[in-house]
């Protein structure tokens, strides 16, 4: 409605046109496209008109109508400062300019043009309208900056978006609400409006050095790459964007390898560029997540579980410190670990971690299906082979059987291995070579497995003491174990 009103007081204005025909024609032509909204074609016509003669402030209104119809606010104030150079008591023109100045918040200026129209005419209702209006956005301007400088950046926000409403064209103020917001811990709003304002002064190094910097910190590693690319294309030295520009294009090349060896399934290529995003990013969590994430991911599917829990432990780490009420990457995160916990096969540690995910998320479906998975594999693995445990044929003798016992008891001692999840993966294997024994070198309990039935199951209520006594026993240790191979 705006553009079109100034076409219609274009139409309106008596002024009287050149004689030179052609000048007319070009006039006519333009007006003609203006009329049916093909502003470019318009333009070009207007250009022309202007070219012929340009003394005529006619033609400077209505090029300087088509900018503004395009959004080009600067181009639109200097074809009005032209018009009103040559005829300074044109008030509809000023009024227009008048209101550019509004929007883009260059208050004074807009001020000063408000008031000459309505020194000249009191009752004039849209010179009215603009004063209060500058009047308003000034009050909400200083409400802000007082705001910030008490640290308030909730009631500066306030008062700023209220100032964009009257002023929308303004890079300052939309820069100054991104900063606020940042502050308050909003970082996605604060990208929302520097993007906005980039748009309003494309020509801003500052602002795409902020924009990237912003970005990065988010751990969108491509968005930040396209836009400080922005900013060296207006300066390729910039002090500030060249060096962010050199480190930005490391990890994000060192990101997109690894994504890509991770589609293909090359799990050790994604280790290699996994780590090199955490070599060269040392400080930023957001990005340093993507790496562990990807560390965590490759490392199961690569039989490594140690390292994938490592780094599964890592990322959720991050989460909960960046934000902790991120129950969605959470929820991944835990989902990831568990199945880093099933690729080692410690089904109830996989039980425990779906079941954290799910009190989170009670609809996750992730987490849903993995839990009911993962119960069927530790109800599968309780389905013990006692002879094979101890690698021992069906009619081996006890001395056998305790020989093999020894051996296997030996090997898989906890004490044997330092690492954690080394550790946790031998208790297992010695909890079940232990429990070999005691069936195997047992007559009675030998000849019930041997009938079909396992005399150590949970649910037949037939535990002996023997087993419970180890049981508890490491239960209740750091695994520190001190056995005779008897």
């Amino acid at each position: 409605m705006y553009r079109y009103g100034l076409f219609i007081v274009l139409l309106n204005i008596g002024w009287d046109v050149s004689a030179n025909k052609g000048l007319d024609r070009l006039l006519e032509l333009g007006t003609d496209f203006l009329s049916k909204g093909r502003f470019q074609d318009a333009l070009q016509y207007f250009h022309e008109a202007v070219e012929k003669d340009p003394n005529n402030y006619l033609v400077y209104y209505k090029r300087g109508t088509v900018y503004l119809a395009l959004g080009k606010a600067k181009q639109a104030l200097t074809d009005f400062d032209q018009v009103l150079e040559y005829k300074p008591d044109l008030s509809s023109v000023r009024i227009q300019r008048g209101n550019i100045h509004l929007k883009n918040a260059d208050l004074d200026k807009a001020d000063q043009d408000f008031r000459v129209v309505f020194h000249e005419n009191y009752n004039d209702e849209e010179a009215q309208i603009g004063m209060h209006k500058v009047s308003l956005a000034k009050e909400f301007i200083e409400n802000a900056e007082y705001s910030i400088q008490q640290e308030d950046y909730n009631s500066a926000i306030e008062d700023l978006t209220k100032a964009i409403e009257i002023c929308p064209w303004s890079f300052n103020l939309r820069e100054l609400r991104a900063k606020c917001y940042k502050n308050v811990g909003d970082p996605y709003t604060a990208v929302h409006d520097l993007k906005s304002a980039l748009k309003l002064k494309v020509d801003n190094t500052k602002g795409y050095f902020e924009l990237a910097t912003l970005l990065y910190l988010l751990g969108r590693v491509e968005e930040s790459l396209e836009e400080i690319k922005h900013c060296l294309k207006l300066d390729p030295e910039h002090k500030d964007c060249f060096p962010l520009y050199k480190k930005i294009k490391k990890v994000a090349k060192s990101l997109t390898d690894a994504e890509r060896a991770k589609e293909s399934e090359n799990w050790s290529e994604c280790i290699q560029k996994a780590n090199n995003i955490l070599k060269h990013e040392s400080s930023v969590a957001e990005v340093r997540f993507i790496g562990f994430k990807l560390l965590c991911k490759a490392h199961t599917a690569n039989n490594e579980a140690s390292n994938a829990l490592e780094n599964c432990q890592a990322a959720q780490d991050i989460i909960k410190s960046v934000d902790s009420n991120d129950v969605y990457r959470i929820v991944d995160i835990l989902c990831d670990t568990a199945e880093a916990y099933l690729s080692a096969e410690l089904y109830d540690d996989a039980v425990m971690k779906y079941n954290e995910a799910l009190k989170l998320d009670s609809g996750n479906e992730r987490a849903k299906s993995g839990l009911q998975n993962a119960e069927q594999q530790r109800k599968k693995s309780e389905s013990r082979d006692y002879y094979k445990i101890l690698q021992v044929p069906r009619n081996a003798k006890k001395q056998q059987i305790v020989k093999a016992y020894r051996k296997a008891a030996q090997k898989w001692h906890p004490d044997n291995y330092p690492d954690p999840m080394k550790k946790k993966e031998a208790e297992k294997k010695f909890i079940d070579i232990a429990a070999a024994k005691e069936v195997l070198t047992d007559d009675q309990k030998r000849a019930e497995f041997d009938a079909g039935r396992d005399p150590l199951d949970p649910e037949s209520g037939r535990h002996e003491q023997g087993f419970h006594s180890f049981h508890n026993f490491h239960q209740g240790s750091p695994f520190h174990f001190k056995f005779h191979f008897n």
